[in-house]
């Protein structure tokens, strides 16, 4: 079921009533946040979005209102009126802070998709442990830490697990639901029920590194790249071959580029340190010499190819 059949169905707000999570407070309004914060909103949650500064608020708010523009468009084309109530009613459940502190109280999950350091998510999740009520979820939207060692700071264990999105959220289906040893079964039926009532498709997975996608994706990518260091094959005929001989949409060296080579080097690096004896996360040179070079990608204009106009 995707995202758009939940809207155009007009989803049931007797539903949230019902549902173990109906306020959703989500820490980070950057991209992953704030699409989160758009799929929770217009299937009926609650979703109250924090950040540091209201500045950040504000772009946030604009972003995701010229998002659901764009969705009512495409769904309500015949109906514009409709899609106008679809527009405001959803931006009615989204609200700003800066105050985690006073927004907590009412959160059934609270839900980080800040930047991807470990010192940082511990600083977070340790301020609000004590202070949030017992029945609060915790969870992260890291696409490659340990969601065991994110909760190793907070005392709810079994209340903690790991909720990895997609970019751009309200366009992908799927939605990895990673559980720690400590995750309960209760705070894991919770989280799958709420990403059913968003409108995803959730699978289960291990805390185990890169979870399902990114654990298969990341290695993926660095052999395309060694094979490249080789010079077994071009960039270009690397990406044909995984395109018409193994059905890719996209061949890796074109995904590399997509993704950012400074996420790609930063997540086999952080692997690397962690697991040194697997040689599928050995460092990359050829990809740290883009990473300083500034050579990220789509992102920056020039990767492995070139995107200046």
């Amino acid at each position: 079921m995707s995202c758009l059949s939940v809207i155009s169905r007009n989803f049931s707000t007797s539903f949230v009533a019902r549902a173990a999570i109906k306020n959703v407070t989500v820490v980070g309004g950057g991209l992953m946040g704030s699409g989160i914060a758009q799929v929770s909103a217009q299937t009926g949650h609650n979703v109250t979005i924090v950040e540091l500064n209201q500045e950040v608020l504000d772009k946030t708010h604009k972003s995701i209102q010229q998002s659901l523009q764009r969705v009512a468009k495409k769904v309500y084309k015949e109906k514009p009126q409709e899609g106008e109530n679809f527009v405001s009613e959803t931006l009615s459940r989204i609200s700003t802070s800066t105050n985690l502190t006073d927004v907590i109280q009412s959160s059934d999950l609270v839900l980080e998709a800040i930047v991807e350091n470990l010192a940082i998510k511990h600083k977070l999740f340790k301020s609000i442990d004590d202070i949030a009520p017992a029945k609060t979820i915790f969870a992260s939207n890291t696409s490659s830490l340990s969601i065991g060692e994110i909760a190793s700071v907070c005392k709810r264990k079994d209340k903690f697990a790991g909720l990895h999105f997609f970019n751009p959220v309200p366009v992908m289906k799927l939605l990895e639901v990673v559980r720690t040893p400590e995750t309960s079964d209760e705070t894991y039926e919770k989280l799958m029920a709420w990403a059913k009532a968003i409108g995803k498709t959730a699978i289960t997975c291990k805390d185990t590194p890169g979870f399902v996608v990114n654990r298969l994706l990341v290695p993926l990518i660095a052999e395309a790249i060694r094979m490249l260091e080789r010079g077994d094959a071009s960039s270009k005929d690397i990406d044909i071959a995984m395109k018409l001989g193994a059905g890719h949409p996209m061949g890796p060296i074109e995904l590399a580029d997509y993704v950012g080579h400074d996420t790609t080097n930063s997540i086999l690096n952080g692997w690397h340190d962690k697991f040194p004896e697997n040689p599928l996360f050995n460092p990359l040179p050829t990809l740290q010499k883009l990473v300083d070079e500034k050579k990220l990608g789509v992102k920056t204009g020039e990767g492995f190819y070139s995107y200046k106009k």
